[in-house]
């Protein structure tokens, strides 16, 4: 067993799609292509929109955020809630009160259920 801290201090800023005041801390690779995170999101703080490298499961651990896809409309997240993210699907983050969040990342990633589609709540 191994103790993981993934605290703010421990994360790296994220530069890339026009972000700001946004850092993730790298959890974990797997076999493949797959990548585990922890992003920590001031508020106020972005990371801007890009297509998704790998499919993606974004899930909020503390505070809330939203996330938006290609139309830019902004789909509100709390803690104990996610969103999934298909590869090559346009998408940005972000949040207005400061958020922590867990991002998993698979080449294909296939969403199991609980979940709805982002029209309505996520």
């Amino acid at each position: 067993m191994q103790v993981v801290d993934f605290g703010p201090e421990q994360a790296e800023v994220i530069g890339e799609f026009g972000s700001r005041g946004a850092r993730a801390v790298a959890l974990g690779d797997g076999v493949g292509r797959a990548h585990v995170y922890a992003v920590h999101v001031e508020p106020g703080g972005q990371i801007g929109a890009h297509p998704a490298g790998f499919g993606q499961l974004f899930l909020v651990v503390t505070g809330s955020g939203w996330v938006a896809g290609a139309d830019g409309r902004r789909v509100p997240l709390a803690a104990g809630q996610g969103a999934y993210i298909g590869r090559g699907e346009i998408h940005a983050k972000g949040s207005d009160s400061g958020m922590v969040a867990i991002m998993v990342q698979v080449d294909e990633l296939r969403p199991k259920p609980p979940s709805r589609e982002a029209g309505g709540a996520v």
